[in-house]
């Protein structure tokens, strides 16, 4: 075994702890994205719902208006949103490189896509449910958690798989121009140096995130659903 990694993969066996250490800094930029991305984006898909023309709080100005923010942050190409947006992030980090400093933009570009996602998962629920609340004299805020989100999380365990997938690749994105994780190493050890094992292993331990992704989707989703 160890001679078949020396013959095909030599330089990942040079690069052990930078393995670990990017699969680490990649785990890292997700999981805080996740968090900060996924807390904003259910509270502008709960907004987008509620004030929306079957919403339990119609209000068209406030559902345009965020609609349109939200059209526009997602027809930016997110390799243009990390450059556009540096000096807001050297304001909030102090710097624009490193995997800290890449939580702005991957916020920022996960959030209004994540929200779109909510809003559809909501838009799933059952009127019935909803309109026998709004009967039994439920607040909106009650309707807004003992309904949309109650009968709403499987779907929005099922976006957020999707989310947390988009944003891996993401991350491998944000690594190409100094942001760290496993796409720094790909491209700065692998692509730049010609040394193609090492953009294999990077590649699939991305895929092996994905695949950890998806799996604990569908096992939370029939968890709930029993």
């Amino acid at each position: 075994m160890l001679n078949f990694l020396e013959k095909y993969f030599p330089n990942v066996l040079q690069l052990k702890q930078e393995f670990i250490d990017s699969t680490l800094e990649t785990l890292y930029m997700v999981f805080w994205t996740a968090l900060i991305a996924g807390l904003l984006g259910i509270l502008l898909g709960v907004i987008l719902v509620a004030t929306g023309t079957k919403g339990i709080l119609k209000n068209r100005f406030i559902y345009n208006t965020l609609e349109n923010i939200i059209n526009v942050c997602r027809s930016i190409p997110f390799i243009i949103m990390l450059a556009l947006i540096q000096p807001i992030t050297r304001l909030i980090t102090g710097t624009t490189i490193g995997t800290t400093a890449a939580l702005v933009p991957l916020v920022v570009g996960v959030t209004p896509f994540f929200a779109r996602q909510v809003e559809n998962a909501l838009l799933e629920v059952d009127p019935g449910v909803i309109e026998a609340a709004e009967s039994m004299g439920t607040t909106p805020l009650g309707i807004i958690f003992r309904v949309y989100l109650i009968e709403g999380l499987p779907g929005i365990i099922r976006v957020s798989s999707v989310t947390i997938i988009n944003l891996i690749g993401l991350t491998a994105m944000a690594g190409a121009i100094g942001a760290g994780g496993l796409g720094n190493l790909a491209i700065t050890r692998g692509y730049n140096r010609f040394q193609t094992d090492v953009t294999v292993v990077a590649t699939l331990i991305i895929l092996v995130l994905v695949f950890a992704s998806q799996c604990l989707s569908n096992f939370l989703i029939k968890k709930i659903a029993h």
